[in-house]
């Protein structure tokens, strides 16, 4: 029987591998997934989590390099994670929202606490759609305004108007549910749409764009703005010094609503409670979800500034859902911020991103010729992958598929047979893995990504061999 150890040295059994059949036959029998034609599909089936590494059923270990989708900030099976939630549903595991609830109550403080001053209070959803579809609706119900202004370069979630939102392709199919939403151009130095060649430059004219977006639009028919602090799938794109300030300014000017979308970038991703608390913006609304409890049970939220919480006071806000705020869900909440405190997870965040991450990630500039840029912050970043460093040609294709992401496809074949499972998107290479990733694992994992580059070098070899 194939067994694993975990983080306190335990050995455990792993199901037998022929239960992998079954696991296998109903998935591909009964289970519709995300984002994917069917019937090209074949998923991994997981047999146990463990830290920041995963089992298959024939025991083959995997290194959580994409923290599953950027929320398992705590790793797989933390424990005390897992003892708040035995001990919420021996207790309580499930009441209505209309109802006041210890844990409820007790998370929303906590998240209050660690917020910027002047939002104190927090609207919960099941995650980080629902989270960014209420910050539009509180803006909208608080100002009386429809328009919503958002990045191309984005995601902000599959529902109806956070799809219509979302900058990247995905969006392609279903953007018409919303017809309020209007897209602008955000700052990316690497590729500027404004010809930038600096920093300054790109502030400057990246906000100068968004001014006369606001301008031509009309800025009284504006409710909102929403960026997400660090932009996450669609590149890790760090805004440079002085933009989010800006866009604080312009909102103030035109009585817009400035939204921060921090699902993916909130609770310690960058080292901070909230990403917004590295740079110098100060939103009206901040969204959150995946890490406030690794996904534990779903949980996502609004955090609202006082003035526009104060529009509801005698004003019903007209929004709910059933789930809101599940006592399951928050009790891992709690039980993370305090895992948080007791274990320095901000401190570490930062220490591994600038002692280990950064400087490793930017010594791959010299040693492969694939990699063109690599930009980020505490463990989040982003590798970009290109053919040509002069002209910044990408590896693959925008939202390339089949033959045209080979390349890609490739260097994460490569990594994931070398036990690491990587986070590809177009022509990146995300580092995002679990907050908790020890010293040792945390180098083993880059080393392997080092090695799987030789195959986007030698992509990049082929083509110049051919020019």
């Amino acid at each position: 029987m194939t067994t694993f150890t975990d983080r306190h040295g335990v050995e455990h059994a792993l199901p037998a591998p022929d239960a992998e059949a079954q696991v296998r036959a109903d998935d591909r029998g009964h289970v519709f997934h995300s984002w994917s034609a069917q019937a090209l599909i074949d998923p991994l089936p997981v047999a146990a989590g463990q830290g920041s590494t995963f089992w298959d059923y024939a025991g083959n270990a995997y290194l959580d390099f994409s923290s599953q989708l950027v929320n398992l900030n705590l790793g797989h099976q933390h424990p005390d994670l897992v003892s708040a939630i035995q001990r919420q549903a021996g207790r309580l595991a499930t009441i209505q929202p209309s109802v006041a609830n210890d844990v409820r109550g007790e998370l929303a403080r906590l998240i209050s606490d660690v917020a910027p001053e002047g939002l104190e209070k927090v609207f919960f959803t099941n995650g980080g759609a629902e989270a960014n579809e209420y910050a539009v609706r509180l803006a909208r119900q608080s100002t009386g305004r429809h328009k919503v202004l958002s990045m191309y370069r984005s995601y902000h979630g599959s529902t109806g108007t956070a799809i219509t939102l979302t900058g990247d392709p995905r969006r392609w199919a279903t953007d018409t549910s919303d017809s309020g939403a209007v897209r602008f151009f955000g700052p990316y130095l690497y590729r500027s749409p404004f010809h930038s060649e600096t920093a300054e430059q790109e502030t400057e004219r990246a906000l100068a764009h968004l001014e006369q977006t606001i301008e031509l639009e009309g800025p009284k028919t504006i409710a909102a703005i929403i960026i997400e602090t660090v932009v996450g799938t669609n590149g890790v794109l760090v805004p440079p010094p002085g933009y989010l300030l800006g866009v604080r300014e312009l909102c103030d000017r035109h009585g817009i609503v400035y939204i921060a979308d921090e699902v993916m970038v909130g609770f310690g991703r960058l080292g901070e409670w909230f990403g917004i608390d590295a740079f110098d913006g100060r939103p009206d609304l901040i969204t959150f979800a995946k890490g406030v409890n690794s996904g534990y049970v779903p949980l996502g939220g609004v955090v609202i500034s006082d003035r526009i919480a104060q529009v509801f006071d005698t004003m019903p806000f007209g929004g709910g859902l059933t789930y809101s705020g599940h006592p399951l869900a928050c009790a891992a909440g709690v039980a993370t911020f305090e895992v948080f405190r007791r274990d320095g997870i901000l401190e570490r965040v930062r220490d591994l991103g600038e002692r280990i991450v950064e400087p490793t990630l930017r010594s791959w500039i010299d040693t492969h010729p694939s990699v063109g840029e690599v930009r980020g912050r505490g463990l989040f970043w982003a590798i970009e992958l290109v053919r040509d460093k002069e002209t910044r040609e990408p590896l693959v294709p925008f939202n390339a598929s089949g033959a045209d992401a080979a390349p890609m496809a490739a260097f994460a074949a490569a990594a994931k047979k070398s036990g690491v499972w990587p986070f590809t998107h177009f022509n990146r290479v995300h580092v995002a893995p679990p907050l908790v990733i020890s010293e040792e694992e945390l180098v083993r994992g880059l080393t392997t990504i080092d090695r799987a580059l030789a195959v986007a070098d030698e992509a990049v070899s082929a083509t110049q061999h051919i020019g």
